[in-house]
């Protein structure tokens, strides 16, 4: 590799801070959070805590549920931790999900300097040199952190499902809550598919490997009654950066397992939930939404190409029903397949809703209702939300008019987009420092962009994308390719290919 980066997370630290600037993100705190911090770092930890628990003193409603066996399924480096969850068995084989909710709202307050932040970027930026969090890490990493062994105040979304999966009821509450159990996806899972017979991390609790069954079964209940209303499946490659020391090794593929299953489809559960419990008590509500695709003309070639025939308007349950065909079939192609179509059909966008006007659902969950709540640690929306939920549980007035909330939605959609952008851009940066010595030879790849601006392919053998720059004419999206690298450039995160026929 180059001698220009011998400190690979260093170089692309700084590639990343300017980024940020570049795409109107706060890379730094301003001294005006600082000073709030310094504040809250002033107050003995016990009392912070403390008030975050008891929320507000004078009321009565907060509900202690520490001694309810709840654990956190995260990543294995994970330290914003964003939400609990355990199973209750009901009578009549009702099962009671609850997911609890960081309370960062009693940290975090509306209009000050840490809030200004956490509105200005609206997410925390994940790259491979460095994470820029929305909230201060003695924050997110730790007062409104649900961590092990620690008491924390939280929004606790109880759902009742019968046996096939059906969302029975629900409640919001604000309670205490206790994490018992620190776990991880990938241990998890495999414990759960019973390659890694034993987790000390479970064991050592009580009851808790009965909990997380009953919560796996659930989960999968709910996952396969979405997919008979048109819920898509995609299976995704992520690049995660391995670093030994401060050089990068490689960027190894990551996809979802099992454990992951369990924390989407509460997830989704809960986020439904309150989308529903926000409008039905007529308060305004911010939603994430994906539109039906307007590339639908694409998505019906690229199925025609597989054999399969969808009609000529969006139909979200034909197209479900092809992509679980095309997983069944050939699932090794199955990830470029689902990065095709996840493209042609768009990304999501936060929009606002009042009681009273037209619902718009998200196309590839297949729900009617959706608002982010589950990650206030990382994602602006959320704490909004939280915002919405604490005001009706206290019997207030919305915190937030249906103006300020478009406001909001179209902001934290274009800054969630300029996020997104900064974090494949790094992504871009890495893989460059990686192929550095691997101009002139071919790799496979399939064509994931092909417009105007561009034709962009992704490789197989290392999951990055790169531009095409020699031979795209007459590309399109889902095509399978072979390509030869011409040029790299960490800087600007360019990858450049050329492609032959």
């Amino acid at each position: 590799m180059s001698n220009h980066y011998k400190n690979h997370r260093e170089s692309l630290s700084a590639i990343a801070y300017t980024a940020m600037l570049d795409h109107g993100l706060k890379p730094d705190f301003s001294s005006a959070v600082l000073e709030q911090l310094k504040l809250i770092q002033n107050i003995a930890v016990d009392h912070v805590i403390d008030q975050a628990t008891k929320f507000e003193a004078q009321n009565d409603d907060i509900q202690d549920q520490t001694d309810l066996l709840w654990c956190s399924i995260d990543n294995d480096d994970s330290r914003d931790l964003d939400q609990l969850t355990v199973a209750e068995s009901l009578p009549n084989e009702v099962t009671r999900i609850h997911v609890a909710i960081a309370d960062v709202d009693s940290v975090v307050q509306r209009n000050t300097a840490l809030d200004g932040h956490a509105h200005q970027n609206t997410t925390s930026i994940y790259t491979p040199g460095n994470v820029f969090p929305m909230l201060p890490e003695l924050l997110s990493n730790d007062i409104t952190s649900l961590n092990l062994n620690e008491e924390r105040a939280a929004i606790v979304v109880s759902m009742d499902f019968s046996v096939e999966g059906k969302l029975l009821n629900f409640t919001h509450t604000q309670g205490v809550v206790k994490n018992h159990a620190k776990l991880a996806y990938n241990s998890v899972a495999a414990w759960l598919d019973g390659t890694l017979p034993k987790l000390e991390a479970i064991e050592r609790v009580p009851r808790l490997a009965e909990n997380l069954r009953l919560q796996d079964l659930v989960a999968q209940k709910l996952k396969e009654l979405r997919h008979t209303r048109g819920a898509l499946y995609f299976e995704t490659l992520r690049a995660n950066p391995v670093f030994d020391g401060t050089t990068l090794k490689e960027l190894s593929k990551d996809s979802k397992n099992r454990a992951h299953d369990i924390i989407e489809d509460f997830m989704i559960a809960a986020n439904s939930a309150t989308a529903v419990f926000l409008q039905s008590k007529k308060f305004p509500v911010l939603k994430r939404v994906v539109k039906k695709p307007k590339d639908w003309d694409r998505i019906v070639e690229l199925a025609a190409e597989k054999g399969c025939r969808l009609p000529a308007r969006p139909d979200v349950v034909s197209l479900s029903q092809f992509l679980d065909a095309e997983m069944a079939a050939n699932p090794e192609s199955f990830a470029d397949l689902s990065l095709a179509v996840i493209k042609l059909i768009g990304p999501g966008i936060y929009i606002a809703e009042t009681p009273e006007g037209p619902t718009e659902g998200h196309f590839g969950l297949a729900v009617d209702q959706y608002a982010h709540s589950t990650a206030p640690n990382r994602r602006y929306p959320d704490i909004i939300t939280q915002r919405l939920i604490k005001a009706i549980l206290a019997n207030q007035k919305a915190p937030y008019s249906y103006p300020d909330l478009v406001a909001l939605a179209n902001h934290c959609t274009e800054m969630a987009d300029n996020a997104k952008k900064v974090e494949r851009f790094l992504v871009k940066s890495a893989a460059a420092l990686l192929m550095e010595k691997m101009i002139g030879q071919r790799f496979n790849g399939i064509i994931t962009g092909a417009a105007d601006k561009g034709t962009w392919v992704r490789l197989f053998q290392i999951p990055i994308e790169g531009r095409i720059v020699s031979g795209h004419k007459g590309l399109k999206v889902g095509q399978k390719i072979t390509v030869t690298l011409l040029s790299t450039n960490v800087q600007k995160g360019f990858i450049d290919f050329e492609a032959k026929a």
